[in-house]
């Protein structure tokens, strides 16, 4: 299998980033959109990201411009049959991906590969909505795009090793550092942080820290970039929510399970940075 073209279902925040990435590595790249407008806000993101890369002086103007030469953004779904891999980072709705990926099966040619970036469904579910359940991997990578360097290459029991490999090669070609994982909720990262994340706010409803406590205590005493607080403000208090919804789903262990400040704080709206407040107050800045 040999990748030359790569489609991108979804220009929002991962799907650009996943674009602009493919892109700069040298692969012709079509990021597909359900309207015009939300095409041309994710291209108008990938010239920012480009363009603040090229003012740091790590891309030349002319790299720039041949990135974006490689990049087209279109709304029709057949405008990616020709794609040898098609990445999907749309909403993580599984009846949404369900229609995306039966309408995809029927456009894209026989022999590309499907990849899912999703961060909690199942790989497996996925594939099965398709005919090519053997060239279907997930291909989770990590917010922002262009500058975390970790990829999870998640393969299934129905996985062919030639379309994993290829994936994993992909991966290594657009810069990042690939790690294989096996098909379960969270895969790697997300099994291990998401129950370190809900802890954390289990501490703060049970007096053991205030939030500034507990993230200076996890920055300082285990030399992580951020505490769990921030991170959770960065991610989104929705999003942490509804990926600890589907992986107690799937392991039924308390340590995957809601606790209930995060569950009212999503109902309040309080989701992070996005709306301006979550654990700390943004003073209406997203």
């Amino acid at each position: 299998m040999k990748i030359r073209k790569v489609g991108v279902l979804g220009c929002g925040l991962m799907g650009s980033g996943i674009a602009e990435v493919a892109a700069r590595a040298g692969y012709e790249t079509v990021v597909r959109e359900v309207s015009q407008e939300i095409v041309d806000k994710g291209l108008d993101k990938v010239r920012g990201s480009l363009g603040k890369a090229v003012e740091k002086g790590k891309l030349d103007a002319g790299e720039r411009d041949a990135t974006l030469a490689r990049m087209s953004g279109v709304v029709a779904l057949d405008a990616l049959a020709d794609c040898d891999l098609v990445v999907e980072a749309i909403v993580e709705n599984l009846d949404e991906k369900r229609r995306t990926f039966t309408a995809l099966d029927e456009v894209v040619k026989e022999g590309a590969l499907f990849a899912s970036n999703t961060s909690s469904l199942t790989i497996t579910q996925m594939a099965m909505f398709t005919r090519r359940p053997d060239r279907f991997v997930g291909l989770h990578f990590f917010n922002p795009v262009p500058v975390m360097k970790l990829v999870e290459v998640v393969r299934t029991i129905l996985t062919s090793q030639e379309a994993f490999d290829t994936v994993f090669e992909f991966a290594r070609s657009v810069g990042k550092e690939p790690i294989a994982c096996r098909d379960n909720s969270g895969f790697v990262v997300n099994r291990l942080l998401v129950p370190y994340i809900l802890d954390a706010i289990r501490a703060l409803e049970e007096g053991v820290g205030t939030v500034e406590d507990i993230d200076k205590g996890m920055q300082l005493g285990c030399g992580h970039p951020m505490g769990p607080f921030t991170l959770l403000d960065f991610v989104g208090l929705d999003t942490t929510y509804y990926i600890a919804n589907i992986m107690f789903d799937e392991f039924r262990e308390k340590r995957f399970a809601p606790p209930p400040l995060l569950k009212r704080m999503v109902q309040a709206g309080l989701h992070g940075r996005k709306t301006g407040k979550g654990f700390y107050d943004y003073g209406g800045k997203k």
